[in-house]
C-alpha cells in the first residue's frame, strides 16, 4: 500500500512538471558559470543586456559597452568614460547606449569594427546643460527614445526631438507593444502620438520605484516595485500580487526582472540573487549566492535566443544555463559523491562518501537541503529496496533505514550491495569485505543468516542466475555454486577469457533478466548444458559503433546506460528499438563515479544520475528542445597593418587583398554556443595551403606565416559540447605577389628575355667569329711559344752544359788549391826545418872546429839561408788564393765594409775547409790564435752562438 501511495506522489509530480513548469525545472539547480571582472576587463556593475541577430551579447558596464562572441571580449568605452547604463539593439543593427551626459549608438564600419556616433551632440547645450543618466532605451514605432529623469529623447529619421516629464520620470517600460513612463507626481503614464496620457488609480505607486512591468495575459500587467512588492494592474485598478514571488520581493527587494517563454517571471533581487516564478507566482527555482552565484545582487536579466538566463550583478556577469535538460545537486544540497540513489515512501535517498542523504520526493526542491540519514555517516557503496525495506550497504555494515535514521544494524561487516537468490524465496545474499553473506525475509525484516565459506574476494560487481554465481573481480570472473543450503562454495572456477582471441572481461550484467558478459564490446551467454561462452550476435551489433564500454546497466524502463573513457551513453528503448544517445552528457565526462554507474530512472522527465560532486538530475523529455546546431564564426582576419572584424551585423565583404609584404595572417573563431564553454572545439583548412581539416581544438586562434601569393579560402567549423557540428564558415582573400613577381613584372621579364635572347645570339656569333680569329691568333702564339721554348731549352742546356763545365773546372780548381795548399805547407815545413837546421848550426862551436870543418859548415849555413830566403812559395800560394777567391771576398767586403785583409784572409782558409792546424800553421800563429781569430769574425759578421760560420760563409 505504502509502495503504491510513494507512485502516486512520483506520477502526481510528474505531470505536475509537465503541466505547469515546462521548461524550468524545480529540480535541482541549472548549471550556472560566473565571468568575474578580471576575465571580461570591465567594470564591477553590468546594467543592462541585450544580443544581436548573429548571437554576439552586449552587457552596459561600469567602463563601457562589452561585447561577448562566446570566445572572446571586447570593450568599447563611451567617448567621456562614463558607465554604460542601458542599450539596446534594433532590426538595423545598430547597438544604442546610455550612460552618464551621454547618448548614442554604435555600428560596425566597413571593415566590421564598432564606430561610436553620438547623438547627444544633437542636444542644444544652451537649454539642456545637464543630460544626467539615460537608464531606458526603447525602439518603438520606428523611434528610438532614450529615457533620463527629466525627460525623454527621441530619435527619428536622424533627427533628435524632446519630451519633458510632467515632474520627473523614474523609468519607462515597453507592455504589448506600448510604451510606458512612470512619474513621481502622475503615476503610469502612456505614450502615444508623442504625448503622454495617464493610466487611471497608479498614484498609488508614487512612493515606490518600478523596475519591471510585464503582461500576464489580456489586460492584466505585473508591475514589479523595488521594496513595495508586486501588483496587478488590471481593470483599471491596482492591486497587490498576495503570492510567494510577492513575499520575495518584499523581502529581498526587486531591480526588475525578465519573462521566459511567456511561463515564467524570473525576479531581480537585491538581497538574494533571483527568484524564478511561474505566472501564478509559485516560486519554482531559486537561485543565489549559496547556490553558485557569484554575487547576490541582480541589477539585470536577459533571456538569450535560445532561453538560457544572463545576468548582469552588481559585480559580475553570470551564464545560467535554464535551456539544459539537466539539474544538479552539489555542495549546496550538502551532498557530495553518490554511489547509489532509491525513491522510497516518497523520499529520495542518495548513497555517498560520506552516508547517506534524503529528502522529500513530493515537495519543492529549490530551498531544502538533503538530511543525512542519522546512522550511516561512513562510505555508503549502495542503498536499495529490497521486499519494501531500505537496505543501505555501508562501511559500517548492511543498514535497515527507515526514515531518517538507522533502525537495525544487520550486519556489522561492510557491505556493498545485494541481490535475490532464484530458486530460494525470502533468500537474498550480499557482498561484503569478506566475500559473501546470506540474508533472509522474516516478519521482523531482513536478518543475517550466515557468512558464505570458501570464498573470500570482493566486489561491487555480481549477478546470478538458477546455477551459479558469477564474480567480477579485475579483469576476471569467477563462476561459483551455492550449496543447497546456502553455506558455502561447493565449486569455484576463474576464467581469465571467455573466447581465445580476447583477453580480460570487461563487464558482466544482467539484461532482460539474462546475464551476458562484455569483452571489447563483444557479449557472450554462458551454456550450461555445453559449458561454453557463446556471443549474442544481436547485442554485439548494437554496440557495434560505440567505443569500448567498461559498464552497462539496465534501467527501470529498459533503457541500456553504458560507461566509456569516464564518458556515458544511453541505448533508449522505444518500441523494442534502440537509439543511441551520446552528446548530452558529454557535459558529465570526467564526473563520473569510476567503477560505480548510477543511473536511476524512475520515468522518462526523472531520472538521476550520480556524480563525483552531487547528483545530476536528467529530463530526456527536453533533449529535442535542446541540442541545436551552432554556427561557426571567423571573428577576425588580421595581417600586418590591419584587422577586419566579421559578425557585427555588418555588410558581407568582398573579396580581400593583401600585399605580399603582409602575408603573415592572423584568424580567430568564435561561437556564440555559451553552453559548457570549456568544450567548445573548432576545426579550420585554409585552401589550398592546408590538405585536410585540422583537429578538433579549443583553441580559437590561427596563424599563418609566409603565404605564398594567390587565392585563399579560410573555412571554420565548430563542435558543441554535445558533438554537434556546424556549417563551414568561409572567407576568402587574396595574398597579392611581390612587384618582382606580379603580371606586369613577368610581362616586362618575358620582354626583357626576348631582347635579352637576341642580343646573347649576335654576341654569341660574333664572339664564334672572334673566337675563330683569335684561335688562329693562338695557334701561331703557341707555335712561337713552343719554338721559344725550344730554344730556350737549347739556351738552357747549353748553360747547364757550361755550368757543368764550370763546375767540373771549380772542382779541379779546389783540387789544385788543395795541392797548392799541401805543397804550400810541405814548404812552409821545409823551410821550418831548415830555420831548425840553421839554429842547430849556430849552436855548434865553429871555433872548436877546424879550418875545414869550419869552412864546410858555414859553406853549408849559407847555402841553407839561401835557400829559405829564395823560397817564393808562400807569398805564390797568396797570390793564388785571391785570385781563384776574388768573387768570394770581394761580395764579402761589400757586405762587411770593416772586415780586416786578415780576416778575409781567415774566411778563405775557412770556405776551402782548412782545419785549424793547417791555418795555424799559413797564417803562422797558434791554434788558440786561430780560435781567437775565429771569434772574432763571428763577432764582426754579427753570428749567434748557433749560427755555423762556414756555413754562412758559403752562403755568400
Amino acid at each position: 500500500m505504502k509502495l503504491a501511495k510513494s507512485y502516486f506522489y512520483i506520477t502526481f509530480f510528474t505531470l505536475f512538471t509537465i503541466s505547469f513548469f515546462g521548461q524550468v525545472k524545480n529540480i535541482g539547480l541549472p548549471d550556472v558559470r560566473n565571468y568575474k571582472r578580471n576575465e571580461y576587463k570591465g567594470g564591477t556593475q553590468n546594467w543592462n543586456i541585450d544580443q544581436d541577430k548573429n548571437g554576439n551579447l552586449y552587457f552596459a558596464n561600469n567602463n563601457g559597452l562589452l561585447q561577448f562572441d562566446g570566445s572572446s571580449w571586447r570593450k568599447y568605452p563611451l567617448p567621456n568614460l562614463t558607465s554604460v547604463r542601458c542599450l539596446k539593439i534594433d532590426k538595423s543593427g545598430k547597438i544604442f547606449v546610455g550612460g552618464y551626459n551621454e547618448f548614442g549608438y554604435f555600428q560596425p564600419d566597413n571593415k566590421g569594427k564598432l564606430q561610436y556616433t553620438s547623438l547627444a551632440k544633437k542636444v542644444d547645450k544652451n537649454k539642456i546643460k545637464i543630460i544626467d543618466f539615460i537608464w531606458k532605451i526603447h525602439s518603438f514605432n520606428n523611434q528610438t527614445i532614450f529615457q533620463s529623469f527629466a525627460r525623454a529623447y527621441i530619435f527619428t529619421n536622424g533627427k533628435l526631438s524632446i519630451l519633458k516629464a510632467p515632474k520627473r520620470f523614474q523609468f519607462s517600460f515597453t507592455v504589448n507593444n506600448r510604451l510606458y513612463f512612470q512619474d513621481v507626481e502622475k503615476g503610469i503614464l502612456e505614450y502615444k502620438n508623442g504625448k503622454l496620457y495617464s493610466l487611471p488609480n497608479t498614484t498609488s505607486l508614487n512612493n515606490t520605484e518600478i523596475w519591471a512591468m510585464y503582461s500576464l495575459g489580456k489586460n492584466k500587467t505585473l508591475i514589479i516595485t523595488l521594496e513595495k512588492g508586486l501588483f496587478i494592474y488590471e481593470n483599471n485598478t491596482v492591486k497587490a500580487w498576495n503570492t510567494e514571488a510577492n513575499n520575495f520581493v518584499k523581502r529581498n527587494n526587486s531591480l526588475g526582472g525578465v519573462i521566459i517563454n511567456n511561463k515564467f517571471i524570473v525576479l531581480n533581487s537585491v538581497l538574494d540573487g533571483i527568484a524564478i516564478c511561474d505566472f501564478d507566482g509559485k516560486i519554482i527555482q531559486h537561485i543565489n549566492r549559496k547556490k553558485g552565484l557569484q554575487n547576490n545582487t541582480v541589477l539585470t536579466s536577459f533571456i538569450d535566443n535560445k532561453n538560457n538566463l544572463w545576468l548582469g550583478l552588481d559585480n559580475g556577469i553570470t551564464f545560467v544555463n535554464e535551456s539544459s535538460p539537466f539539474t544538479y545537486f552539489g555542495f549546496s544540497y550538502d551532498i557530495s559523491t553518490v554511489y547509489a540513489s532509491v525513491i522510497h515512501q516518497g523520499n529520495l535517498y542518495v548513497a555517498t562518501n560520506q552516508g547517506v542523504f534524503y529528502h522529500a520526493w513530493n515537495n519543492s526542491f529549490k530551498e531544502d537541503v538533503f538530511k543525512l540519514v542519522e546512522g550511516t555517516t561512513a562510505q555508503s557503496w549502495n542503498v536499495q529496496v529490497i521486499d519494501n525495506e531500505l537496505i543501505c550497504a555501508n562501511n559500517r555494515g548492511a543498514l535497515a533505514i527507515k526514515g531518517g535514521s538507522v533502525v537495525k544494524i544487520i550486519d556489522s561487516k561492510g557491505y556493498f550491495g545485494f541481490k535475490k537468490i532464484p530458486n530460494h524465496p525470502g533468500f537474498f545474499i550480499g557482498s561484503n569485505y569478506d566475500g559473501f553473506a546470506i540474508f533472509q525475509k522474516t516478519p521482523n525484516g531482513l536478518t543475517f543468516k550466515n557468512q558464505v565459506a570458501g570464498f573470500d574476494k570482493s566486489s561491487n560487481s555480481f549477478e546470478l542466475d538458477q546455477s551459479y554465481l558469477w564474480l567480477k573481480k579485475d579483469e576476471s570472473i569467477y563462476k561459483m555454486s551455492l550449496s543447497e543450503d546456502l553455506s558455502r562454495f561447493s565449486s569455484i572456477k576463474k576464467i581469465d577469457r571467455l573466447v581465445p582471441e580476447f583477453k580480460n572481461i570487461g563487464s558482466i550484467q544482467k539484461i532482460d533478466g539474462k546475464i551476458y558478459f562484455q569483452t571489447h564490446n563483444h557479449f557472450y551467454k554462458y551454456s550450461i548444458e555445453q559449458e561454453i561462452f557463446y556471443e549474442d550476435k544481436n547485442m554485439t551489433k548494437l554496440f557495434k559503433n560505440i567505443p569500448v564500454i567498461n559498464a552497462l546497466s539496465e534501467d527501470s524502463q529498459s533503457n541500456l546506460w553504458y560507461a566509456y573513457d569516464e564518458s556515458l551513453g544511453v541505448l533508449m528503448k522505444k518500441n523494442n528499438t534502440y537509439k543511441n544517445i551520446v552528446a548530452p552528457f558529454s557535459n558529465l565526462t570526467g564526473n563520473l563515479v569510476s567503477n560505480y554507474l548510477s543511473v536511476n530512472t524512475i520515468d522518462s522527465k526523472n531520472i538521476f544520475i550520480g556524480l563525483t560532486d552531487g547528483l545530476a538530475h536528467y529530463d530526456s523529455e527536453l533533449l529535442n528542445n535542446f541540442v541545436t546546431k551552432p554556427k561557426a564564426f571567423i571573428r577576425s582576419f588580421s595581417f600586418p597593418g590591419d584587422t577586419i572584424i566579421f559578425g557585427n551585423n555588418q555588410s558581407k565583404t568582398e573579396n580581400i587583398r593583401i600585399p605580399y609584404s603582409s602575408n603573415h595572417v592572423r584568424f580567430t573563431f568564435s561561437s556564440p554556443t555559451y553552453e559548457n564553454l570549456e568544450n567548445v572545439q573548432f576545426s579550420y583548412q585554409l585552401e589550398p595551403f592546408d590538405d585536410k581539416w585540422s583537429n578538433w581544438s579549443t583553441i580559437s586562434i590561427k596563424e599563418y606565416t609566409n603565404l605564398r601569393e594567390g587565392d585563399y579560402v579560410m573555412k571554420v567549423k565548430v563542435r558543441n559540447s554535445y558533438g554537434v557540428q556546424s556549417e563551414p564558415s568561409t572567407i576568402s582573400f587574396t595574398v597579392s605577389p611581390p612587384w618582382y613577381r606580379h603580371f606586369l613584372a613577368l610581362m616586362l621579364y618575358f620582354v626583357l628575355l626576348i631582347v635579352a635572347i637576341y642580343v646573347i645570339s649576335n654576341r654569341i656569333k660574333m664572339k664564334i667569329r672572334k673566337n675563330k680569329y683569335y684561335e688562329t691568333i693562338e695557334q701561331r702564339r703557341l707555335y712561337l711559344e713552343k719554338e721559344s721554348k725550344i730554344r730556350q731549352e737549347q739556351y738552357d742546356l747549353e748553360k747547364e752544359i757550361e755550368k757543368l763545365k764550370n763546375d767540373k773546372l771549380q772542382i779541379k780548381i779546389l783540387a789544385k788549391d788543395k795541392e797548392l795548399v799541401n805543397n804550400s805547407l810541405q814548404v812552409v815545413k821545409k823551410n821550418k826545418i831548415l830555420n831548425g837546421i840553421i839554429h842547430k848550426l849556430k849552436e855548434i862551436d865553429i871555433d872548436a872546429l877546424d879550418d875545414s870543418t869550419k869552412f864546410q859548415v858555414s859553406k853549408l849555413n849559407k847555402s841553407i839561408v839561401k835557400e829559405v830566403n829564395t823560397d817564393k812559395s808562400w807569398k805564390d800560394l797568396e797570390k793564388h788564393i785571391k785570385n781563384v777567391h776574388f768573387e768570394f771576398l770581394k761580395r764579402l767586403k761589400e757586405k762587411f765594409p770593416t772586415i780586416s785583409p786578415r780576416e778575409l784572409d781567415l774566411s778563405t782558409y775557412l770556405l776551402m775547409n782548412m782545419s785549424t792546424k793547417e791555418i795555424a800553421e799559413i797564417m803562422n800563429i797558434s791554434t788558440g790564435g786561430v780560435e781567437l781569430a775565429r771569434y772574432r769574425l763571428r763577432k764582426k759578421l754579427g753570428l749567434n752562438k748557433k749560427e755555423n760560420l762556414i756555413g754562412f760563409l758559403m752562403s755568400i
